[in-house]
């Protein structure tokens, strides 16, 4: 089954790292990558640019265009992993590996469906 490990944390506090802090943090969260990779087990990764760089549009009549990401909170969603694990304790292992590599904030598992047009939702 696919999970999705959407990556919450203080953006304000990771956009304050120096060059070489990130660098430090990636090579990290690259060695559980690379593990999940070797394994077969990886998906798509994405770390998502500043928040100060997303719209919403929000699903009114008429649509409405914001400036900004949907909702304003201490942590935001700044990526997300999805890997493909037996069940939902091998994904908070996944999690737990990829938090002993970039502590603070949060992860958030969701089983993820996937949908093909014109088929059925997996």
């Amino acid at each position: 089954m696919l999970y999705a490990i959407l990556c919450y944390h203080d953006e304000d506090f990771v956009g304050s790292w120096s060059k070489e802090q990130d660098v430090a943090v990636m090579k990290k969260l690259a060695a559980v990558q690379d593990k999940l990779a070797r394994e077969g087990r990886l998906g798509p990764v994405a770390r998502l640019l500043p928040t100060t760089a997303a719209t919403t549009l929000r699903k009114e009549n008429p649509p409405l265009v914001l400036d900004g990401p949907y909702a304003e909170t201490k942590e935001q969603l700044l990526g997300f992993y999805l890997i493909d694990c037996k069940n939902l304790d091998e994904a908070l292992d996944v999690a737990k590996d990829l938090g002993a590599a970039n502590p603070g904030g949060a992860y958030e598992i969701r089983p993820v469906g996937m949908f093909a047009p014109g088929g059925a939702v997996k």
